[in-house]
């Protein structure tokens, strides 16, 4: 408990995004630079945030200041989708999604019946996004409730915020990875129960995707989410174009792919459809009526060949977006990779990703994907002490590339376009250092 109380001083230059806006062109007016700037937390919150020449009044007496002159610090990234199961599969080869699910994926995960191997992922897990400065994710577990328990155990060792679930898939699967509409209900609400709102960890039902869920299956679904309404629903949509049309074979009934999703109840504030690749314009529209969120995945989205996801259209349509490095079709939990190769996919259309975009959508947009804005996202006085100590300079091409840096937005660029694990260097998970590169 002594731990929780403990106050923390960071000095160093700070940069954030200080408000949701309802365009990209707005955000430069919403970033927040202090060149000299304290941060101090106390039980994990943020107590006070300002310049350095004001902070005097502020510092508590006996507590030393970490101080990162060198360093630049921004809130901690923000991962809105990644399967913890499938860290150790990572870069396999040759498919797209539906081979892809059948060739690897299925047979990593029936591993994870195993509590004392679900557990070893799972630090092995917690600790990657802690050196990648992710401090809150959104997590797909596998079908066994072993896994939920492993990953929020490894996560409540650092006070981490995460949110998770069991997988709930009742056909189109390997036997040893399918439940049945009433044990993915009992089962998921028997972990609800256990873990949300216990610490920082908070549920999602997790149905792994329309193809691979019963409509009775759906249905309970729909039920466990009405009955506990301020939990999550995170599952897929719209990622691949077989996909799509596997679903309007299997649900005939409904106009479309996202429509079986609202017809069970499952659309919502706190309900994130990651890909979301090939929407239609009538799907846009139920996203953003019903203020549910898209996790854009880029990495995934490219190394599986799915397609390019219209960034562009999420400020068009007004629909809430985040970032997901959906590991392991994902190939990095990097976010600044993600970034990169986020910018990639709306040059190829055409569109600019600017920094302050890419870190407002790694951060606060993040947050609000997440319907997390008023407890994460920026420095604001009173949310989590969430966030990570940037090193710009971490390799000799970084470095030479950083020298001529036009201000602090083309550093940035230059980061998010280079940037790696390596300039991770330290998290701070409500307020204590969770990872410290090692020297």
């Amino acid at each position: 408990m002594s731990s929780l109380l403990q106050t923390t001083v960071v000095r160093g230059r700070f940069l954030d995004i200080q408000n949701l806006v309802a365009q990209a062109a707005d955000i430069a007016e919403q970033v927040r630079y202090l060149e000299d700037g304290v941060l101090i937390s106390e039980a994990g919150k943020i107590k006070w945030f300002g310049p350095w020449q004001d902070a005097a009044a502020h510092l508590p007496e006996g507590v030393a200041i970490q101080h990162y002159p060198e360093k630049l610090i921004v809130p901690g990234f923000i991962d809105t989708h990644i399967h913890f199961p499938q860290t150790e599969m990572v870069g396999a080869y040759g498919e797209q999604l539906l081979e892809w699910l059948n060739t690897y994926t299925f047979p990593t995960e029936m591993q994870f019946q195993d509590p004392t191997y679900a557990a070893k992922i799972a630090e092995f897990f917690v600790q990657e996004l802690l050196k990648n400065g992710t401090t809150t994710a959104l997590v797909f577990c596998t079908v066994h409730p072993e896994s939920v328990d492993a990953l929020f155990e490894a996560a409540q060792r650092h006070q981490m915020r995460l949110i998770a679930g069991k997988v709930m898939m009742d056909r189109h699967a390997p036997d040893a990875l399918c439940d049945t509409p009433e044990r993915a209900y009992t089962d998921s609400k028997a972990l609800i129960e256990k873990w949300h709102g216990q610490g920082r960890a908070l549920y999602a039902i997790t149905p792994r995707f329309a193809p691979t869920s019963t409509p009775e299956q759906l249905q309970l679904a729909g039920q466990l989410k009405a009955e506990y309404p301020d939990v999550y629903v995170h599952t897929h949509l719209s990622e691949n174009k077989h996909e799509i049309a596997w679903v309007k074979e299997l649900f005939p009934a409904q106009q479309g792919y996202l429509d079986v999703y609202h017809y069970y109840g499952l659309t919502g504030s706190r309900s994130v459809f990651a890909h979301c690749v090939h929407l239609e314009d009538s799907e846009w529209d139920c996203m953003h009526a019903t203020d549910s969120a898209i996790a854009f995945c880029p990495t995934s989205n490219l190394f599986l060949g799915s397609g390019l996801f219209p960034l562009k259209k999420t400020w068009e349509k007004q629909v809430k977006v985040g970032l997901g490095t959906d590991i392991g079709a994902g190939t990095s939990f990097n976010q600044l990779q993600t970034l990169n190769e986020a910018y990639k996919v709306q040059q190829l259309q055409g569109d600019k990703l600017s920094a302050f975009e890419s870190l407002y959508h790694a951060t606060l947009g993040g947050a609000k994907a997440l319907s997390l804005e008023q407890q994460l996202g920026n420095f604001d006085i009173g949310k989590e002490a969430d966030f990570i100590v940037l090193d710009l300079q971490a390799t000799a091409l970084q470095t030479l590339r950083q020298q001529q840096a036009k201000g602090i937005e083309d550093a940035l660029f230059a980061l998010m376009t280079m940037g790696d694990d390596r300039n991770i260097h330290a998290t701070y998970v409500y307020g204590q250092a969770a990872y410290v590169q090692p020297k």
